[in-house]
């Protein structure tokens, strides 16, 4: 498993990457078909794009597996990976896992306009790589020990994310509405969960799904590390 695990990162990587750059082409052709300023508007739309959290985590995981398929390559004799690389690995993982797992409970029977999304592109963001990340977490060899406090490394992002998210909001309209705000999950907006209220329940609720997930991915590299 050891000799093959490099390039299971490398081909889930490049996987990743084609899934974006798939649904990517597609937003940007809708925005160049649309009839509305606020719809082909591409800066916003392009912005839009990367402000979704499958998507950025997403990149991150092409990122981090590329660059664990390429040391797993070029560091055969190794006994454990980098503390460098574990963490970014835990905190991929965590998210991919999130990701999938709120995708699937929360957001795939939402229906969206025909034609906006690449269907299999959608299968390989929000299933394939979350299942990549866990397969990862479970049976990647030279897996290395890390303290409990990555767990609070692994929350930074989502806290960035979640902040970043609620203060563009109301700064974008939205390009298939024309509505004065935008959110990208409707989860986190206040019109539709009773105010801003509602929204923090369901970020809290997030919060802790995140948490107990970098909790668990940290665990499991713990127990797996032991000699």
């Amino acid at each position: 498993m050891m000799r093959w695990w490099p390039y299971i990162r490398l081909a889930a990587a490049a996987l990743a990457v084609a899934a974006i750059v798939a649904q990517l082409v597609r937003t940007l052709e809708i925005a160049l078909a649309a009839d509305t300023a606020w719809g082909a508007h591409l800066p916003t739309v392009f912005a839009n794009f990367f402000s979704f959290f499958t998507i950025l985590s997403n990149v991150l995981a092409a990122v981090v597996l590329a660059v664990g398929g390429v040391w797993g390559l070029t560091h055969r004799d190794a006994r454990i990976e980098p503390t460098w690389l574990a963490t970014l690995l835990v905190c991929a993982s965590t998210y991919m896992i999130v990701t999938g797992v709120v995708y699937n409970t929360l957001l795939r029977g939402i229906a969206l306009p025909q034609g906006a999304t690449v269907a299999w592109s959608n299968e390989v963001l929000h299933v394939v790589i979350p299942l990549v990340l866990l397969a990862d977490v479970l049976f990647a060899p030279r897996r290395r020990a890390l303290g409990r406090g990555t767990v609070g490394i692994a929350a930074l992002f989502p806290i960035v994310w979640v902040v970043y998210t609620l203060l563009r909001a109301n700064l974008v309209t939205a390009p298939a509405t024309g509505n004065p705000w935008w959110y990208p999950y409707p989860f986190l907006d206040p019109s539709l969960n009773g105010g801003y209220g509602g929204v923090a329940l369901w970020v809290l609720l997030i919060a802790a799904i995140i948490l107990a997930t970098a909790a668990l991915v940290v665990g499991i590299g713990r127990r797996r590390a032991r000699p």
